[in-house]
């Protein structure tokens, strides 16, 4: 093999890295748009169907439904609607995306980019994030069981006699949506958009309807009504604030899945049928509520014809299920991008579609989201109960995500200070407050996100430190790469060079790997062809293949030693034959990826009692590494021309 041809760059620098071709979005604005209502807009589009119910539901808490109250609470939710989601999501931060794409994870990458003058700064923001990214998991269980479990319930508005089978239909229904997910969402997918766009039109037409007959409804536009209920009600109008912020679940999903439709086809779906439908929807609750006080029971049902309300409870089950679709999969993505970005171990992710690289399926989190909604639904029973666990996880990522926002308007787009805090203070002051207004909930249920997002923290955190001390370590026994071919090249006689191409993998670019070393130690023996693999996953979504890998020779030509960097952003599968292949073409010599031998090593960690981390979360680690999805398979080697060899790190 010759030397490459490939531009050598200097060690630490990184490549310019472009926009995945999957950014691109070619599709016709119409059909982007369509499919944005889809994916994106199912968890706040199904919010109708229980946020006004629990507000004045029956209970020490509930708002008695008066026209003043009716008209404060209808306020809050208008202006809670246009100033989280209008303003803060759709306006401001869908415009902090990282290559093209979105969510809490994008804000932690972009941070970590930059250089804080104060680390500790730094490394709390990325803390806080992940506390966010953890709270998501938490909102993702909770999502499928009050959507599913709400929709269900409208069985009992047409036929009181089936109220026994609310549950059971419940977890038949998200049994049938967990099974299939191993099968993709790419044929469903097709469907989910004229099913929503649909489902918009409902609760515009419906809404509309009920507002045209009492249109008086339409002066709690007025912030005055809003306030006038927060200072009349004081502690009954502060708990309600914990109820009216489920008007805007989902709210993250609209950055979360920018990266799949791009954001002019998310802001014309929001702006041109969303935000239209579900104000109409929610005031046309009110009127409802304000002339009929019984409709406090289910208002989003008795807001239909009699005549419809069968199909309308199967529509609304349909829509449910799409909410819980793009939870479960913003679920695996995060999951993905997490494990990319080294807070997680390699997991088992399977690709479910060869066109679309955001299609993933990771059965470990599937199910492990399925028994924790099964729990949910066994243990609250209704979709009212369920809703005092809810709020907490919505609120808390809101903060965060406001608080990352102009960190990143400060430190990224270098907006002065006093912009940067001032802005943050204004959207805070909303956040906190129904933050605080859902901290009751805590002993009702609400502990349950809580308790959910505290443990995937540790999880995430402790493999994250685990990692660091791993490989500090891990670079002690392998020693300097450039040392070791100085060694090599030196040495009198020559190692034995047997015929044929040999790829190790190495996590380290400045490092010999083990397995290298050992041959070499052990055998004098070297492959007349050796390439040295480190992969390296920048903290953008995609690296164009052009820019995916680096050549170094090492300091010697024609010796038949080389080292590869190859560069994959943190959604992009890592495939090294396909890579190495590509590389091979830039190359005076090809890489004979089809018969080459590739070389891993496995670490085994010893447990010792050095600082650093605490004795238990060591053990956690080690477990954790216990359950890495196999390297072969996550590497796309060979099973028969991969050596696995063993060796012992001490954390």
């Amino acid at each position: 093999m010759s030397s490459p041809s490939l531009p050598e760059t200097p060690r630490g620098n990184r490549p310019t890295h472009g926009a995945h071709p999957g950014g691109v979005h070619a599709g016709g604005a119409a059909a982007l748009t369509l499919g944005a209502l889809g994916v994106v807009f199912g968890d706040i589009g199904t919010s109708p169907l229980y946020a006004l119910q629990t507000v004045f539901s029956v209970d020490h808490h509930a708002v008695h439904p008066t026209q003043n109250t009716v008209y404060g609470v209808i306020s809050l939710v208008f202006w809670t609607i246009t100033i989280i989601v209008s303003i803060k999501y759709v306006t401001l931060i869908m415009r902090a995306d990282n290559e093209g794409e979105g969510g809490i994870m994008a804000l932690i990458a972009r941070i970590q980019a930059v250089n804080l003058e104060r680390r500790w700064a730094k490394v709390a923001l990325v803390m806080l994030g992940i506390f966010g990214a953890s709270l998501f998991y938490g909102d993702g269980m909770i999502t499928p069981a009050i959507s599913v479990l709400s929709a269900v319930e409208g069985v009992e508005v047409v036929s009181p006699g089936l109220h026994e089978w609310i549950v059971p239909i419940t977890l038949a229904i998200l049994t049938v949506l967990f099974s299939i997910q191993r099968f993709g969402t790419g044929a469903v997918g097709r469907l989910f958009g004229p099913v929503m766009g649909v489902w918009f039109t409902l609760l515009a037409v419906s809404g509309g309807a009920e507002v045209v007959k009492h249109p008086g409804i339409l002066r709690a536009i007025s912030p005055t009504y809003a306030i006038a209920f927060l200072g009349e009600h004081g502690g009954t109008a502060f708990i309600a604030l914990g109820s009216v912020v489920l008007t805007v679940t989902g709210a993250e999903a609209l950055y979360a899945d920018m990266g799949h439709f791009g954001r002019p086809p998310i802001r014309r779906a929001w702006f041109g049928l969303v935000f239209p439908a579900l104000l109409l929807n929610y005031m046309g609750q009110g009127a409802l509520i304000l002339h009929s006080p019984g409709a406090i029971d289910n208002p989003f049902f008795l807001l239909m014809p009699h005549w419809s309300r069968w199909p309308v409870v199967i529509l609304a089950t349909f829509a449910t299920v799409i909410a819980s679709q793009a939870v479960i999969s913003g679920a695996f993505s995060v999951t993905r991008q997490a494990v990319q970005l080294g807070f997680l171990p390699r997991l088992t992710i399977r690709h479910t579609s060869s066109k679309e690289v955001g299609q993933v399926y990771a059965p470990a989190v599937n199910w492990g989201i399925f028994v924790a909604v099964v729990a949910l639904v066994v243990g609250f029973g209704s979709s009212q109960h369920l809703a005092s666990a809810y709020g907490i996880a919505v609120t808390g990522t809101l903060a965060i995500d406001t608080l990352l926002f102009f960190v990143v308007v400060h430190v990224v787009w270098h907006k002065p200070l006093r912009t940067a805090v001032a802005g943050a203070a204004v959207f805070l002051l909303v956040d906190l407050t129904y933050f605080a207004a859902n901290l009751p909930k805590v002993l009702h249920g609400g502990w349950f996100p809580l308790l959910i997002a505290a443990l995937i923290f540790v999880v995430l955190t402790t493999w994250q430190k685990g990692r660091e001390i791993v490989s500090r370590n891990r670079v002690e026994l392998e020693g300097p790469l450039r040392t070791f071919v100085d060694e090599v090249h030196d040495t009198v006689p020559p190692a034995f060079r047997a015929p044929g191409t040999a790829v190790f993998l190495n996590a380290n670019r400045e490092t010999t790997p083990l397995a290298l070393r050992a041959n070499f130690e052990h055998n004098r023996t070297l492959h007349e062809n050796v390439v040295i693999v480190s992969v390296v996953i920048e903290r953008v979504p995609h690296v164009r293949e052009v820019e995916r890998v680096q050549a170094d020779e090492l300091g010697y030509k024609d010796d038949g030693i080389v080292h590869l960097t190859t560069h994959h952003g943190f959604q992009d599968d890592v495939d090294i034959p396909r890579t190495l292949r590509r590389a091979s073409k830039h190359m005076e010599g090809d890489i004979d990826v089809a018969h080459a031998s590739f070389f891993i090593s496995r670490m085994t960690i010893v447990l010792t009692h050095e600082p650093g981390m605490a004795m238990w979360r060591k053990k956690l680690f080690v477990a954790m590494s216990r359950n890495v999805a196999n390297p072969v398979a996550y590497f796309g080697l060979p099973d028969d021309r991969t050596v696995v060899m063993g060796s012992h790190v001490e954390l």
